[in-house]
This record gives C-alpha cells, sequence and structure tokens, in this order.
C-alpha cells in the first residue's frame, strides 16, 4: 500500500478521544473515608459508568471500639456511659433504651415523673437531631452555612438544657434504672416550655427557606427512592421507613413509657425518595413539639428513680430481655442474657444507624456520584452506633 493510500485512510478515520477510550468502560472510585456526611470514617467504593453509579460497597469498621464486648465485662451501670458514645448525636435516647432493658431484665419499675422527663428529654433529642440532619443535608447539596448555622443555633438551646440538668451537652449519662440520676427543677422546666414555645417559628423559617426551595426539590425529588417492600425486608425503620409509607413507630407500637398518654400523629411519606425522607424529619419535629407540650403541661412533683432499684451489686435474675425504643433514626434495641452474676452474659445492640445502612446500594444504582452524598445525608447515620 502506497503512503499516499495510508494517508486517506488515516484522515478519513475519526481521531482516537479520551471520551472514545473509556467508552463502555467502568472506573472504580474509593470515596472516603473521611467526608462530611459520613459522621465519623467510612467508605465507599463506587463503580462508575461515566457519572453513573453501576456499584457501590460500604466499607465499616475503621470506627470498631468492642462496644459488646466491653458490656460484656462491664457491670450492668458501668456500660450507661458507653451507651453516650453510640449515636453521640441522642446520648439521652441511647440512655433510655439501655435503661428499658434492664429494667425488663429485672423487673424494676419507674416512677411517674421520672417517665415523664425520660419522654421529654427523648423528644428534645429528636428535635435537635433532625433539626443538624436537615442543616447537615442542605451542606451535602452545597449550600455551606447558613442553614447549618440555623440549626445548631436550635440545637445549642437543646444541649445547654442537657448540661444544665446532666454536666454534660452530649455524653449525658443521665438515665438510671428505675428512673434518672438527678430531678429537673422549676427553672429547668421553665425554660424546657420557653424553647418549645418558640420552636415552631424556627421551623416555619427553616421550612420556608429550603422545603420549597426549587435547587433543594430538583436535586431530592425522586433521588434514592426505597420501596415499601425493601425498606421491610431489609429491616429499616424509622423516617426512612415511615417515608416509604410504612406506617410503624415504636411509640406506638409497644407504648413504652407513657407515649400512650401523648396525642400525635405519625407522618407518613408517599415515594420514599430523599426529599421524603427530608419532609419526614420536618414533619415529625412538629410532632415531637406537641408532645413535648402536652408533656411539660402534665408532669408533676414526684420520686425520680425508684428506690427497690439497687445500683450496687446490681445481680438481675438468669434470664433474657430485649428492649427497644424510637430513636430519632430508627429502633435502637439493646438485647441482654442473664446469668444472675455482676455482668451480662451477653450484651447485644441494634443499632438503626447500621441497619439502615445497608440498603444504600439500592438507593444510589442509577444516580450520579454527585447524588450519591446526598443520598448518604438523608439515611442520617452517625458511625458510632454503626461500627459499635
Amino acid at each position: 500500500m502506497s503512503a499516499t493510500v495510508q494517508t486517506l485512510e488515516a484522515m478519513e478515520r475519526p481521531p482516537v478521544t479520551m471520551s472514545s477510550r473509556l467508552e463502555g468502560e467502568l472506573l472504580e472510585v474509593s470515596m472516603g473515608p473521611q467526608h462530611p456526611s459520613t459522621h465519623g470514617v467510612f467508605r465507599m467504593n463506587v463503580t462508575l459508568d461515566g457519572e453513573i453509579v453501576r456499584k457501590l460497597k460500604p466499607v465499616f469498621g475503621y470506627l470498631h471500639r468492642n462496644h459488646e464486648q466491653i458490656g460484656e465485662q462491664t457491670t450492668y451501670l458501668g456500660s450507661m456511659p458507653y451507651t453516650d458514645r453510640l449515636d453521640y448525636f441522642c446520648s439521652m435516647s441511647n440512655n433510655w433504651a439501655y435503661a428499658l432493658s434492664v429494667e425488663k431484665l429485672a423487673g424494676i419499675e419507674v416512677p411517674e415523673r421520672a417517665e415523664y422527663l425520660r419522654v421529654i428529654l427523648a423528644e428534645l433529642t429528636r428535635l435537635q437531631n433532625h433539626a443538624s440532619l436537615l442543616g447537615f443535608l442542605l451542606s451535602d447539596m452545597g449550600a455551606w452555612g447558613t442553614p447549618l448555622m440555623y440549626a445548631f443555633r436550635e440545637r445549642e438551646k437543646i444541649l445547654d438544657l442537657f448540661e444544665s440538668l446532666a454536666g454534660s451537652r452530649m455524653m449525658c449519662d443521665y438515665m438510671r434504672f428505675g428512673g434518672c440520676r438527678v430531678d429537673a427543677d422549676d427553672n429547668w422546666l421553665a425554660g424546657a416550655r420557653k424553647i418549645v414555645d418558640r420552636f415552631p417559628k424556627f421551623l416555619d423559617e427553616f421550612e420556608e427557606l429550603i422545603l420549597g426551595n426549587e435547587i433543594v426539590i430538583a436535586r431530592t425529588q425522586n433521588v434514592g427512592k426505597l420501596s415499601a417492600d425493601l425498606a421491610i425486608s431489609a429491616g429499616i425503620t424509622g423516617p426512612m421507613l415511615r417515608a416509604c409509607g410504612v406506617n410503624y413507630d415504636v411509640r406506638k407500637v409497644d407504648g413504652y413509657g407513657f407515649y400512650p398518654r401523648f396525642k400525635f400523629r405519625i407522618p407518613l411519606g408517599e415515594h420514599g425518595d430523599t426529599y421524603d425522607r427530608l419532609m419526614m424529619r420536618a414533619l415529625e419535629m412538629r410532632e415531637s413539639v406537641e408532645i413535648l407540650k402536652q408533656a411539660l403541661a402534665q408532669i408533676q412533683p414526684g420520686a425520680i428513680v425508684n428506690p427497690k432499684a439497687k445500683i450496687r451489686a446490681f445481680r438481675p435474675p438468669v434470664g433474657e430481655a430485649y428492649g427497644r425504643i424510637e430513636a430519632p433514626k430508627g429502633e435502637l434495641g439493646f438485647y441482654l442474657i442473664s446469668d444472675g452474676g455482676p455482668n451480662p452474659y451477653r450484651y447485644r445492640v441494634r443499632p438503626p444507624s447500621f441497619i439502615n445502612l445497608t440498603v444504600l446500594e439500592d438507593l444510589c444504582l442509577g444516580h450520579t456520584v454527585a447524588d450519591v452524598m446526598v443520598i448518604l445525608g438523608s439515611v442520617d447515620i452517625v458511625m458510632g452506633e454503626v461500627d459499635r
């Protein structure tokens, strides 16, 4: 073949570009182990076709602290501060779930005032958790600064309440078997009422800022959809499950504490997408406000701990018990087996963050890599209870 013919054939062939070389090829990207959405150390191995997610593998274990094995070598009371370190945004809720499990195991009753205090503290915890989640989720979309600071402004007020009552803002170690560690005085209850009364105004401002925002709607509607069937089969609980339209809330199902005394609705979504999960948090905060108003109006003076609950040399009878609550992120449960000794024979945690995270690949498949962080943010995880 002559040089002239070779030159003509070369001119007829299209030029080789980077896009043509990568067409049909998959790119594997390791996202993490550090990212603001994870609230801890977490990695995702993502396989991309261009910008489209074709495979996603969560990688856990960077923050494993041997929580359950420590619980089996520690006295029952000695494990209470460790529960603070699970979901460290929600230590009050963690305390309650563990205390409820031990109380079931030992047959301990809780005084009425203590039950009211537990509800008040749990719903305040739900408010600060959900407000923070909305702020973080907006940050994941690129709205750095304002939404998160609005959320943290309200969160700080609630943490100030926790600090004045328990002596700590986040690691509260407040619950005790059969009640609570210290009582809330009238000034504390008045401060709580003041925060609760003003919270709807914050919700009105925050919803106006984000829920009708066209960018938020474009980034969240029909993104990361989760079907009700998959959610149920995967054991998903909390706002993620209710965003799929499944009416399941442990506060209603079990009626633990004094929740049957309060009137409140269970908000439900329709599509199970990221927007519905965002809306669940906003609507649940309004219901928490209603519960708090009722609890703060009904609470009466009285004992805060059962005097028959022996803390020293505490040895529950041989048996097993599972106690669970509707924590802000879903069902938080503790399974305990007693052999009659001073520490549990078996100590098992059922953490909502870990269970809810197992469907992350199903939520992300077919979406862009930019959507992955928004979807992950809508799951609402804290790695302290994922790795334990």
